[in-house]
């Protein structure tokens, strides 16, 4: 048996639509996998009681039979599904990396990333890289139909997650399908900029190239309160504020020792609107491990 813990991660941060991910610290899924005749599921966790068994239906068993690579897999949840923190792509990226390894498919980490994307397709409908790339490789990531690129970086950020459900699917019928050049315009900048701040590990950056204009104000209207929260996290330090992923979550990008101030103001503001939810102190960090 191999146990394997990837991380959650959250994709887009503003300006990097279906091309930016980062991986975090925590929370994460567990998923350990032996070798059997046939692949079977068993999932245990957040939200497990919504995750379907059947590997026709579950990413795990998508990736099990691209790697031809039939285990029984435990699976762990810590990452809840619909959360906008990769749920899913955590599964399929610890099962991609712990599969290969089992059975000695020989397949590099860059490799395997579109292999769990396959699993990313049985939840979303298609088989994006935004969320299975940093789960996979770590760190900041931008995936394009050329390949994957990968930046160690170490970024503290504050993922606040409401007791709200948001569907990728449902986040994906809101996204404009025009833009304005001056929006465009705009766009490439700030994913500049990002990027720059990644490189430079450089919290102020990555935050000033976290706005957008495209898709967040669309996709804001599915979470209650997300911009009284959002103004409530800037004014306690963050440095730029987006949603993560399809959403809910809202995540924060800020200088080291002001996370706690912002997780407490994005719950006191998500409180304030009625709304439930729970803050994770994080940074941007390693990709799956094996144990």
């Amino acid at each position: 048996m191999l146990t394997v813990r990837a991380p959650a991660t959250s994709a887009n941060l503003g300006s990097g639509f279906d091309v930016f991910g980062v991986a975090l610290e925590r929370p994460a899924d567990v998923v350990r996998v032996s070798k059997a005749d046939r692949t079977t599921i068993e999932v245990t966790g957040a939200g497990s009681q919504f995750i379907p068994e059947d590997p026709d239906k579950n990413t795990v068993g998508a990736v099990a039979e691209a790697l031809e690579a039939p285990a029984h897999i435990q699976i762990d949840k810590g990452v809840r599904p619909a959360s906008g923190l990769g749920s899913s792509a955590a599964s399929a990226a610890a099962a991609a990396v712990g599969l290969n390894e089992l059975y000695d498919r020989g397949y590099t980490r860059e490799e395997l990333v579109p292999i769990a994307a396959k699993g990313e397709a049985v939840v979303s409908g298609d088989a994006h890289d935004d969320n299975v790339a940093p789960s996979i490789l770590g760190g900041f990531t931008i995936a394009t139909e050329s390949g994957v690129r990968q930046v160690d970086a170490s970024i503290p950020l504050v993922a606040c997650l409401p007791d709200i459900v948001v569907s990728t699917r449902d986040a994906r019928r809101v996204v404009p399908e025009h833009a304005r050049v001056d929006q465009l315009v705009e766009t490439v900048g700030n994913a500049a900029t990002l990027t720059t701040g990644m490189h430079r590990d450089d919290p102020g950056l990555v935050g000033e190239g976290m706005h957008d204009t495209v898709v967040t104000p669309a996709r804001a209207k599915l979470i209650d309160g997300y911009e009284s929260v959002r103004e409530a996290a800037l004014e306690a330090g963050a440095t730029g504020v987006t949603i993560s992923g399809a959403g809910p979550t809202v995540i924060a990008a800020c200088y080291e020792g002001s996370q706690r101030a912002i997780a407490s103001a994005m719950l006191d503001t998500f409180g304030e609107h009625g709304v439930d939810a729970r803050a994770y102190q994080s940074r941007i960090g390693r990709g799956a491990q094996i144990f």
